[in-house]
């Protein structure tokens, strides 16, 4: 049977192995050789490269970036935090009035964490929130000293953070990510998307043109609708009627730029992995003062623990939401192809078994163990306010995006 994840296990191979990892291999939900959709980028591209796996180069592509992946595990804390299972010190900006709507933006959504211009652009009891004592962390936070950030956003630590927009620029507060996952798809063959769309009323691409209205909408008066210039405004750049989504599409494999469309893919398997560095956690120092080399290695290691622990939870609690990426890439794994190991110093592997609830668990003893050694972990949110230029520029972003939405209508 294999051997479940205890903390006294953690706590010894954060001291001295090489990597906690989770790795399994993947199918489509529809089964082998369905079809799935990878992420597009600019200019509607698929991310291809060749892979080297089991010794083969093969043709792969990026189902899921280091990026995207970071996010969904920020996502399964957050949600685990709200339900209790955890807790977790948290940065929040709250909006409030006309735009609580927004809601609350958390160090855990923001995308550079708690140095995110969100952040930075919002006040603390009324003061900027970098010139505050919680704010001022980030000045000082180091790989020698992690401790206040520890106990105020310790994400940032297993995440990464680069606080490239405070006061010392590029030379800002820089951590790299301790714990990095990706999928990819392996063996793979492109496919094609046809286009295509039959109008049940008829409608001719001569019908028009389509004019304007004021309130939105359109008109086929010209005397009805918006008027630049001493004309009537078309909708679209023609005013065809397809502009307002009327009318046939003619079958096509390729686009309006004349580009192939992509179809989506098939493969062999999807790879997902995930990985947390134990040498990078141990570089970290918690300086706390007044205890002897001994005491402070052990507070170090207590905290290096910690973070193990909340990398491990981090990964367990999205890998058990499931592997739904995007529309049409929905994957589930192989039959006994997925689980956590432990690669010691040497390279050798050993598997262990560990469940989200268990990998809860493990995070709240590790938290307490450190809390016991003396190291801070804030229990109550720092809550902020969105500066008045912050909800101004919502506010008009708003308005430009709803206008945009009209025009496009």
């Amino acid at each position: 049977m294999t051997q479940a994840l205890t903390f006294d296990i953690l706590r010894e191979a954060v001291n001295e192995s090489a990597a906690l990892r989770w790795r399994a291999r993947l199918q489509p939900a529809g089964g082998p050789g369905d079809k799935v959709f990878p992420p597009t980028y600019e200019g509607g591209e698929y991310a291809l490269e060749s892979r080297v796996v089991d010794g083969r180069r093969v043709p792969g592509v990026l189902l899921d970036s280091v990026q995207s992946q970071a996010n969904r595990m920020e996502m399964a804390l957050l949600e685990a935090h709200r339900a209790e299972r955890i807790h977790l010190p948290l940065v929040e900006v709250r909006f409030e009035g006309e735009l609580a709507d927004v809601g609350t933006i958390t160090s855990l959504e923001a995308p550079h964490r708690i140095a995110d211009a969100i952040l930075r652009d919002s006040r603390l009891g009324g003061e900027r929130f970098r010139d505050t004592e919680e704010g001022r962390v980030l000045d000082s936070a180091s790989i020698a000293n992690c401790t206040a950030l520890f106990g105020l956003c310790p994400t940032a630590l297993i995440f990464g953070l680069w606080d490239s927009t405070g006061p010392l620029g590029g030379l800002g507060t820089k951590f790299q990510r301790t714990v990095v996952g990706e999928i990819i798809g392996v063996d793979i063959e492109t496919g094609v998307r046809p286009s295509s769309r039959i109008d049940p009323l008829g409608i001719q691409l001569n019908a028009g043109p389509l004019y304007q209205l004021e309130e939105g909408g359109w008109t086929l008066d010209p005397a009805e609708a918006v008027q630049a210039k001493g004309k009537a405004v078309t909708v679209g750049k023609e005013g065809k009627p397809s502009e307002a989504n009327h009318g046939n599409v003619t079958p096509s494999l390729r686009n309006e730029r004349k580009q192939p469309h992509h179809g989506g893919v098939t493969m062999d398997h999807a790879l997902h992995t995930v990985v947390v560095s134990l040498p990078a956690l141990r570089r970290l120092r918690f300086p706390l003062g007044g205890l002897t080399s001994a005491a402070q290695a052990k507070t170090n290691l207590e905290a290096q623990t910690a973070l193990a622990a909340l990398a491990v939870c981090a990964a367990s609690l999205s890998v058990s939401h499931g592997c739904d990426l995007r529309s049409r890439c929905l994957l589930v794994p192989e039959p006994g192809q997925a689980g956590w190991e432990l690669v010691g110093a040497d390279g050798t592997v050993s598997s262990f078994s560990l469940t989200s609830k268990q990998a809860c668990s493990l995070l709240n003893d590790a938290v307490r163990a450190a809390v016991t050694a003396g190291l801070p972990w804030r229990k109550e949110p720092v809550v902020l306010q969105p500066s008045p230029g912050l909800a101004e520029l919502v506010r008009r972003s708003r308005a430009l995006a709803m206008q945009g939405a009209a025009e496009e209508g």
